[in-house]
């Protein structure tokens, strides 16, 4: 067992400072009774008064105070979860965030329409044991194959060109990576999803998706952007330029995705047809091997403030109807 804010338990203290307030009560009751010096006018002042009973309200009223902070704090309980087995492929999805997918030739820019999808994309696969990869002008794994999709979808939507300093785009370094991610001895399907504009500034990428696909990797490319393109947004404000001072303009290649992904034994798509896009990717993805996961048993924490509620309930109303004066 442990309390998921045991700070909380601090207010436990509220007790002492209680009963301390009674004791000081209590005494100066004592001390000036007897003051009186009657104990008739004692017994005629105190008439009906029960000690008991104002005990025993005080009691409750602490009891119930001291059950409140503990729900609180909220117990919980320690509990072993064991997934069920179910069949997967193995989906890399690979985010291209170079400095290109700023581009605003659509609406946002590449990159925010591309993280959209992606985001979508995940929630329309799930069941699949997906990772994570982005590539610039370097490619970088952000996250394993596995079922965590939310650390997934956290790292889509905060990515940014600045996470990888080495940029320009190459795809090859991409296609590599992803190779190396996957474990070829499970026996399922796998896969990867390029997202990117196809502007890929290294050769032999061809070479690399035919060698990709030769080792049981299937190639997917969604392309964003379009083929008039348009500048690029610097940082510093207004738009990126090269060394001799003229605007950077960026075109979506999508020729070359296409023969990309057939080279890749995959097929290609549009980030623009949007919800059809992800239905055909489905689609493509039911049809790849399955083998059955199995994954680790985790550790969840269930809470039982809850129960402590009902007895929080019952105490305080035992100490309003029990009256402090007993019938004469």
């Amino acid at each position: 067992m442990r309390f998921e804010n045991p700070d909380l338990l601090q207010l436990l203290l509220i007790l002492l400072f209680q009963a301390v307030l009674l004791w000081m009560y209590w005494r100066w009751r004592t001390r000036t009774l007897r003051r009186l010096g009657s104990p008739a006018l004692e017994q005629r002042l105190l008439m009906g008064f029960s000690a008991p009973r104002f005990w025993i309200k005080n009691s409750l009223f602490a009891c119930s105070l001291a059950l409140l902070v503990m729900a609180l704090a909220n117990p919980q309980k320690a509990v072993e979860v064991a997934p069920p087995e179910r069949a997967s492929s193995d989906i890399l999805l690979a985010l291209d965030i170079s400095n290109s997918m700023l581009a605003a030739d659509v609406q946002g820019s590449r990159l925010k329409q591309s993280k959209e999808f992606t985001t979508n994309l995940i929630k329309a696969l799930d069941g699949e044991r997906m990772g994570l990869l982005f590539f610039a002008g370097a490619a970088f794994p952000q996250t394993p194959m596995s079922s965590n999709y939310e650390s997934m979808l956290m790292f889509v939507q905060t990515a940014q060109p600045n996470f990888i300093t080495d940029q320009g785009t190459d795809i090859k370094s991409a296609l590599e990576l992803g190779s190396r991610m996957f474990t070829k001895t499970d026996g399922g399907g796998h896969a990867m999803i390029l997202i990117s504009d196809g502007e890929n500034h290294e050769a032999a990428a061809m070479e690399a998706a035919a060698q990709a696909a030769a080792d049981g990797m299937k190639l997917f490319t969604v392309q964003v952007g379009t083929p008039s393109g348009a500048t690029i947004p610097a940082e510093t404000g207004g738009f990126r330029k090269d060394y001799t001072g003229q605007l950077i303009r960026t075109a979506s290649n999508e020729p070359f995705l296409q023969s990309l992904a057939k080279a890749g034994g995959g097929k290609s798509f549009r980030l623009s047809d949007g919800a059809s896009a992800i239905r055909g990717i489905q689609a493509e993805i039911a049809q790849l091997a399955k083998t059955v996961v199995k994954e680790k048993t985790r550790t969840i924490y269930v809470s039982y403030y809850q129960w402590l509620l009902l007895p929080i309930l019952l105490l305080l109303m035992g100490e309003q109807l029990l009256w402090w004066r007993k019938k004469v």
